[in-house]
């Protein structure tokens, strides 16, 4: 790693601390009781004016059936025992035989006995005043029909059927006119009162209904909102816990370069000191100390570098270079890594310059190429490739490696993700292709992976755009 790039770590490296004991989450560990009960008593609420309602309609629809289908069914009585009453002194009045106009005369007054009866009745049930009136004028009307019919009756008992005709049609037709006239009013009135009462009760169904949906709209605008805030804090407190353990993964890891920096700088001193003394042994395990101690100071600048991450503090410092030069400083710097695998490289002449940070988008390069290396068995071929792909240059690693599953391809790139293969073989934080992104990403890049399947080998590449011709820059014959 370049000194800038140490300078940096250092410098965010100083700033870690756990940050144990922040304010705590918007949401306590109450709400999803409070809210709850926040939804029972408006269910409850609800409830409450619906069962009002349904028995206010329940009241309006015995109401109805009480006094006005039941009213109207008293009102066709009257009315059918108004017309028996009415047809028995026709019928007395168009025969001769006397024993027919007796049996028809007690018809009549039978059926007038019902209505007479019927009128009581309505009176009794009267509660309007429209309906009292109404009720007080078809009592005096009946008893004046009653009297002329008595009359009629009398004349035909008596023999005098022209004068019980005359009479009839002077007096008990007009009289029964206003009796009929008067039972159709109530009727009326009873109708009224019956469409009336269905219209409350529509009224109270439709009002019914409109609560119940609203409310309904309401419990699930409230739901959404509770759940949205729950995640979003749940995220928040995620986000909230993975900082501070990376903080305090960083500072632990800042803490362990110094030690680590001794150790490697004794590793050193022990190889040389083996060489000379011609102690192959002791040779071989500096070297073991020596790649031990590499692979964790990797880990630990990984470590570094998603804390840097995770708290925005990567700021590429951009500068013409050419992607050659990207790819060779890359892999001198693993030469000794790469050197258990066949290497090819296919890099394309005269490729476009880009505008990146060189020490970003190294260091992403590398990791790819570590990864090449660390999941591919050894002897196995590893091919570099530098290509002009439209409007992008491409860095490409290949290995014949262990490969992805089509799930392993779409989370790779996520912070701590490891397939399980690749954490049953070999050790990894499973940060290394995440940096990697971060880094190429904050350049205008981005990552792609493919894999036919599993152990079928991995390619991973890095896009990176490029200028137009123009605002390429000039490179002198001395360059």
């Amino acid at each position: 790693m370049s000194e800038r790039a140490q300078h940096t770590t250092h410098e965010s490296a100083a700033s870690f601390s756990p940050r144990v004991g922040r304010s705590p989450a918007f949401l306590t560990r109450y709400s999803s009781a409070l809210f709850l009960m926040l939804l029972i008593g408006l269910e409850a609420g609800v409830v409450r004016f619906v069962i009002r309602d349904v028995r206010s309609a329940n009241n309006e629809v015995q109401g109805m059936y009480v006094s006005s289908v039941l009213g109207l069914r008293r009102i066709g009585n009257l009315q059918y025992d108004a017309q028996e009453t009415r047809r028995s002194t026709l019928y007395a009045l168009t025969t001769n035989d006397s024993n027919l106009q007796v049996l028809y005369a007690d018809q009549s007054r039978e059926a007038d006995a019902r209505v007479t009866a019927g009128i009581a009745e309505y009176l009794q049930q009267a509660q309007l005043p429209q309906e009292v009136e109404l009720g007080n004028r078809l009592q005096q009307d009946w008893k004046a029909y009653l009297a002329a019919r008595n009359e009629v009756l009398g004349s035909i008992l008596e023999g005098s059927i022209k004068d019980a005709v005359a009479y009839d049609m002077a007096h008990g037709v007009p009289l029964f006119e206003g009796v009929r006239r008067d039972l159709e009013e109530t009727q009326r009135l009873y109708d009224d009162q019956a469409s009336h009462r269905l219209a409350n009760v529509a009224a109270l169904a439709t009002r019914t209904v409109t609560r119940l949906v609203t409310v309904l709209v309401v419990t699930v605008l409230i739901a959404g909102i509770f759940v949205w805030v729950l995640q979003k804090d749940k995220m928040a407190s995620t986000m909230r816990m993975a900082r501070m353990q990376m903080d305090f993964a960083a500072s632990v890891s800042h803490e362990l370069r110094t030690p680590l920096a001794s150790i490697l700088g004794a590793a050193t001193v022990l190889s040389k000191s083996a060489v000379i003394a011609k102690d192959e042994r002791l040779t071989s395990l500096a070297g073991v100390v020596r790649d031990e101690a590499d692979r964790l100071n990797n880990d630990i600048q990984n470590l570094l570098d998603a804390t840097r991450i995770s708290r925005a503090q990567i700021r590429p410092r951009q500068e013409w270079i050419e992607p050659q030069d990207i790819v060779n400083s890359a892999l001198e710097r693993r030469r000794r890594r790469l050197s258990a695998h066949a290497l090819s490289l296919d890099v394309d002449s005269n490729l476009p310059f880009i505008y990146v940070d060189p020490v970003l988008v190294e260091q992403a390069f590398g990791q790819i190429v570590d990864n090449a290396a660390k999941y591919s068995p050894p002897g196995s071929p590893i091919t570099v490739a530098a290509k002009r792909n439209g409007r992008d240059v491409v860095l490409s690693v290949h290995d014949e490696g262990v490969g992805l599953t089509a799930q392993e391809n779409a989370q790779l790139g996520e912070r701590f993700f490891r397939g399980a293969r690749h954490a049953a073989t070999t050790s990894g934080s499973g940060l290394g292709l995440w940096i990697a992104k971060a880094f190429v990403t904050a350049n205008g890049g981005k990552i792609e992976a493919a894999s036919a399947g599993a152990d079928q080998g991995t390619t991973v590449s890095i896009h990176l755009p490029f200028a137009t011709p123009a605002s390429q820059p000039e490179v002198g014959p001395d360059d």
